[in-house]
């Protein structure tokens, strides 16, 4: 199989973006926040460190909530009925959603502190 011109393959990975956006909850809540940090980032005029940081850590709690799309979906269509050992493996993809916005909260609360309470 030949591989599709690189603007194709964008526009595929852009397609997926936006199919997460219409149809996922939990990345459109992931998604609103993302937009408040960006508010917050030209608010309180973070410096680059800082505002490299939070948009680190908000693309990685975006792009933890799409591989958990993506595994529970493929769990979906390997087994649609339910199974313990499927519902472990989407529990464990949900955990690492968790863990990678614990990161961000925690990351947000050391950036912004200096800031608001400064």
């Amino acid at each position: 199989m030949q591989k599709p011109p690189i603007h194709k393959s964008f526009l595929n990975a852009f397609r997926g973006v936006f199919m997460m956006i219409k149809t996922e909850r939990n990345f459109q809540v992931e998604l609103f926040i993302f937009f408040i940090n960006l508010f917050f980032i030209f608010y309180f005029r973070l410096n680059n460190t800082d505002a490299a940081l939070v948009f680190i850590v908000s693309f990685a709690v975006l792009s933890a909530e799409i591989f958990n799309t993506a595994v529970e979906k493929i769990c979906d269509i390997i087994q649609p009925d339910f199974d313990k050992r499927i519902g472990f493996i989407k529990d464990i993809a949900a955990g690492a959603v968790v863990l990678t916005a614990i990161a961000a909260v925690t990351v947000g609360i050391l950036v912004y502190w200096k800031y608001v309470f400064s």
